[in-house]
């Protein structure tokens, strides 16, 4: 018996590299999924919403396939923090996150294409921000350039430096993909991991 095909439904780079822990073979695909969020719709549920949208997207035409839908939401004080896409918006999201807490909301749905199952886990972790100055926010927004991370930072990189603490049980999960979670799903569904 071959084992299902395992796919990614993203194309970020940082999900593609944290999978490749795990297992280094695998397919990505684009699952073109719409991540605009519902009227009334939680940073938790929006985040799982989406992993599933994903996961699904992902999995079209494909019969022996464990598809892999991930999706993050950050969120300070029930706002949510999307991707910046600007310096201007980086360094905004950072003022306002100095020597507060952010919550994020990392979702992941593994979804059978044999049995059609879906297999859900929600992460949250919460990242305790230092208080920061307008020249280490400047500083650090032209040094690593974080404008497609949540939050606008990168905590595998320089934007560690910007914390006091983080509280998590999955530090991967932070960085978009909680491979503690995923391993335990992928062995649920007959994947040999170590």
């Amino acid at each position: 018996m071959t084992s299902p095909t395992l796919v990614l439904g993203s194309t970020s780079r940082y999900r593609a590299e944290l999978l490749s822990r795990l297992y280094p073979t695998f397919e990505q695909r684009s699952p073109g999924t719409d991540e605009a969020a519902l009227h009334g719709e939680t940073p938790h549920d929006r985040a799982l919403r989406l992993a599933i949208a994903k996961a699904h997207a992902a999995a079209e035409g494909l019969e022996d396939a464990l598809v892999i839908g991930s999706d993050q939401v950050a969120e300070l004080e029930g706002l949510v923090l999307d991707k910046p896409g600007t310096v201007e918006r980086a360094r905004a999201q950072l003022a306002a996150s100095s020597g507060r807490e952010v919550h994020f909301h990392t979702a992941l749905c593994l979804h059978d294409t044999r049995s059609g199952r879906d297999l859900i886990h929600v992460d949250h972790t919460r990242v305790h921000f230092r208080s920061l100055d307008a020249g280490e926010i400047a500083r650090y927004v032209e040094r690593e350039q974080p404008l497609d991370c949540a939050g606008s930072f990168k905590c595998e990189g320089l934007g560690i430096s910007l914390f006091e603490r983080i509280d998590n049980e999955d530090p991967s999960a932070l960085i978009g993909l909680p491979l503690i979670a995923l391993a335990r799903l992928l062995r649920e569904s007959g994947m040999a991991l170590p």
